[in-house]
């Protein structure tokens, strides 16, 4: 079954313990309802470089990524059908990108 990389962009941060609390139950519930397609449930990531032949840009540029995540799915609809239930979109300061890993 072909595989999904999950990479999250933007997203806001909790500010107090409930609000952690709370986003953790979200993130926690929905890799739980993945079940057997999830293969990493990865991680937040911190601050990124972006590395180009001839320079190294602070931040990861204009659309940094936030975390990811991996995932098996049929097909790409169904990856969309999975990463639309992420809790990164609830309060609509987040994206989720859904790549193919390719097979090599």
């Amino acid at each position: 079954m072909p595989k999904f990389v999950f990479v999250y962009h933007g997203g806001s941060k909790p500010e107090t313990p409930e609000d952690v609390e709370r986003v953790m139950s979200a993130w926690q519930n929905w890799l739980g309802g993945i079940g057997d397609a999830l293969i990493d449930g990865g991680a937040p990531v911190g601050l990124s470089k972006t590395v180009s032949a001839t320079d190294v840009a602070d931040n990861g540029g204009a659309n940094p990524i936030s975390g990811y995540t991996l995932v098996s799915a049929a097909d790409m609809d169904a990856a969309i059908t999975i990463a639309q239930g992420c809790p990164i979109l609830e309060d609509g300061a987040g994206t989720v990108e859904v790549a193919e890993a390719m097979e090599m």
